[in-house]
């Protein structure tokens, strides 16, 4: 069983500190180093270009990464994490803020998702994660609205159990989203895709519904 690794970036954070266990991960994506140290949370790893944060931090553990590159910050940090074998990535500071970095954001999901982990990004009053050719399960506990989105392309065999508006085997598009706005309904429910990547978005508690 793998580790959980909190990655936690520049972008805005409301709330406590995440539920830490003692034996995961914590990675400070650049400016994230300043939220988690403003949080008295501890930081296992540092990650990014520092162009944020404004300097390089004093820190046991630094990946310093040059301000020109091609991936951001954040998905450095994610590929750290699944080289420690981490299978569940729970992203804070990734929401809001700049549209480009949330979007890109949201494409480190599938990323995630591809090889075989699990992500989430954490904020807003949201939890979105991502479905890879596979499912997620929410307990009858699971409340409010939930939207259901192809991630990158074409979705095939797309299934909603258990939700206000079902779908069975049904070939999802990313240019129309019919997805959008589902609920939750009381009884179990089930996100599935035969073939292709689910983007799923509800409420950030969503993270403690899950069953599978």
């Amino acid at each position: 069983m793998g580790r959980i690794a909190w990655i936690v970036g520049a972008g805005d954070f409301v709330g406590p500190p995440p539920p830490i266990g003692a034996d995961d991960l914590v990675i400070a994506a650049d400016a994230g180093y300043r939220t988690l140290t403003n949080l008295g949370v501890r930081v296992d790893r540092v990650v990014g270009d520092f162009d944020s944060l404004g300097a390089v931090p004093v820190h046991p553990d630094v990946e310093v990464h040059p301000a020109e590159k091609d991936e951001t910050d954040m998905m450095l940090a994610v590929r750290s994490a699944l080289d420690e074998g981490c299978n569940e990535i729970r992203i804070y500071g990734g929401l809001g803020g700049r549209l480009d970095h949330t979007f890109a954001n949201l494409q480190t999901l599938a990323f995630i998702a591809r090889r075989g982990a699990r992500g989430f990004l954490i904020g807003q009053g949201l939890a979105v994660t991502c479905v890879a050719d596979g499912e997620i399960r929410f307990s009858k506990e699971a409340q409010g609205i939930v939207s259901v989105f192809a991630a990158d392309g074409t979705a095939y065999g797309v299934t909603l159990e258990g939700l206000k508006y079902p779908l069975t085997d049904y070939t999802m598009t990313s240019d129309t989203p019919i997805g959008v706005s589902n609920e939750f309904t009381g009884i179990p429910s089930r996100v599935a895709a035969r073939q292709g990547a689910l983007l799923v978005m509800a409420n950030e508690r969503a993270v403690q519904w899950l069953t599978d």
